[in-house]
């Protein structure tokens, strides 16, 4: 699995590849970019699952996506990779202010003004497939703000970067917390799938 991570997703609905055409379907907002969201960890996806509030059905999706590389992304605020900025900075032609720089979050909204001229569904998804032209696959910030270290969730911005290897059926509470051991296999990925699926 050289250069690719496991992460999960969290949907009301049953599909057997990812589309970004669906965007907004889930809670109905984009609030960390444009790009299929995915969590390192798996009751994190669980519990997105139950967003939807016409749907009784909860599904968490094992997928592959592209790892961390030296430029191959952007986080909240953390500075953007000096590699990125010149990537961008080439192809716009145009100077990237110093404070835009230092935020991932703020670069994102940064591109989608300058490429669309608004900061809503359309600058996001200009913004998301400039980076992905450019070589960048995502967008990270934590899962749990108070404890960064205990994992991450992304947008790739790239639907095609991400390859679904198990869908469970799952259970939630009224809460929205994952009932444990109530996830069911609907799909597994055939190959060596087996020796890699973990879940915490």
């Amino acid at each position: 699995m050289e250069n690719k991570e496991i992460f999960y997703h969290g949907s009301s609905c049953l599909f057997d590849k990812f589309d970004l055409s669906h965007a907004l379907e889930g809670d109905g907002k984009i609030k960390f970019g444009y790009g299929v969201y995915v969590t390192s960890c798996y009751r994190s996806a669980a519990h997105y699952s139950a967003c939807n509030e016409n749907s009784d059905e909860n599904y968490v999706y094992t997928v592959e996506v592209p790892a961390i590389g030296e430029d191959n992304f952007i986080a909240y605020g953390e500075p953007v990779k000096t590699e990125v900025l010149m990537r961008a900075r080439n192809v716009l032609h145009l100077d990237i202010p110093e404070e835009v720089a230092g935020n991932g979050k703020d670069f994102r909204k940064f591109l989608a003004k300058q490429l669309s001229g608004k900061t809503d569904f359309s600058g996001e998804k200009a913004a998301s497939e400039f980076l992905s032209s450019i070589g960048v696959d995502f967008i990270m910030w934590p899962y749990n703000w108070k404890n960064p270290a205990a994992g991450t969730n992304r947008a790739i911005f790239d639907a095609g970067k991400v390859k679904i290897l198990r869908t469970d059926r799952v259970l939630v509470d009224s809460r929205k917390r994952f009932v444990e051991g109530s996830e069911m296999p609907v799909f597994i990925a055939p190959a060596n799938f087996q020796d890699r699926y973990i879940h915490d």
